[in-house]
């Protein structure tokens, strides 16, 4: 289990748009395989609802790497993509964690 405390979370909502589905899964995964060679990359978790809404956490070692992902050029050119595209609205809320802990069911 991975201890969070001292990441930084940046956490993406975002309300999609009904069109444009192909381009934008092609588009999240060459994302999702970029941001894991940055350094400071720890992960991201994702679920998006069947009514367009979603909510994106990655996790990162600090806020500098946090924020080299964020001034990357390929990710700066998808964020264009989706305002323009994918997005009716989005916001984008970056912390660091105090505290965290995790449980799982033992299915043993």
């Amino acid at each position: 289990m991975t201890d969070r405390t001292g990441q930084v979370a940046v956490i993406f909502s975002s309300q999609r748009r009904s069109d444009g589905e192909a381009d934008y899964a092609a588009a999240a995964i060459a994302m999702d395989r970029l941001a894991a060679l940055q350094p400071g990359y720890r992960g991201v978790d994702s679920a998006r609802g069947a009514d367009g809404f979603g909510i994106t956490v990655s996790w990162w070692a600090d806020e500098a790497a946090a924020l080299a992902w964020r001034a990357h050029p390929d990710h700066a050119a998808i964020r264009d993509g989706g305002r323009a595209e994918w997005y009716d609205r989005y916001e984008v809320a970056v912390t660091t964690v105090g505290r965290s802990y995790r449980w799982a069911r033992d299915r043993g």
